[in-house]
């Protein structure tokens, strides 16, 4: 079982290094983390951590202990991530396309998550090889990114390259029929922005009856 937890603490060094040293004497496994100091509200300039932690049915417990450092100022239980915005479609291109990809994303996500599942849909409406390229590659980095949406006129070169580098870890990625290399690299090419969208939740859902692996290669 995976539970999460979510703490206001003093910005401090070793703050970090005390919790996982309670987490790591529990048994528990810190399967992901975050931490960033809040810019806003009540707590600004303190910092925000946040943990799913596998393995470990003393979550109360080790709330309990992180308590009682006095460089702490709140912690709870949390929801998980994935149990509140579910698995992330991405989109990234111009901003026309990348609206009309989103439409499509969104009407079908809603459609999903109306029955239980949980679809989220991320966009970056950004032009320019070296932006572009650079965005695609930190996609792997994002947690939850399960598939990528290339919506552009141009795209090829470094752009090319990341897309590879980036279906090596196991994103699957859309593009739109442009002018470029990139959709070569891409597992389907879609003409339709709308229709991009809507295939891209549909790939991700674990209720949908389309199968990528069937259309891979393909241009529809």
């Amino acid at each position: 079982m995976v539970n999460a937890i979510s703490a206001i603490a003093k910005d401090k060094p070793g703050v970090l290094r005390d919790i996982t040293k309670i987490v790591a004497k529990e048994k528990g496994n810190i399967t992901y983390t975050q931490q960033f100091i809040l810019d806003r509200g009540e707590h600004k300039g303190k910092a925000h951590i946040y943990m799913e932690i596998n393995n470990t049915n003393k979550i109360k417990k080790i709330i309990n202990q992180i308590k009682n450092n006095p460089n702490i100022i709140k912690i709870s239980e949390s929801p998980r991530f994935h149990e509140v915005y579910g698995k992330r479609v991405i989109i990234f291109g111009g901003g026309a396309q990348v609206s009309e990809v989103a439409k499509g994303a969104i009407s079908e996500a809603d459609r999903h998550n109306i029955r239980g599942e949980k679809i989220s849909v991320d966009t970056l409406p950004i032009v320019g090889e070296k932006s572009l390229s650079e965005a695609v590659k930190a996609v792997k980095r994002l947690h939850r990114a399960k598939i990528l949406v290339l919506a552009g006129a141009l795209l090829g070169g470094e752009i090319t390259k990341a897309v590879k580098e980036l279906k090596k870890e196991g994103v699957w990625v859309i593009s739109l029929k442009n002018v470029g290399s990139a959709h070569k690299q891409a597992d389907l090419v879609v003409s339709d922005p709308t229709l991009a969208g809507v295939l891209a939740v549909m790939t991700i859902s674990n209720k949908a009856q389309f199968n990528i692996k069937q259309a891979q290669g393909k241009q529809l």
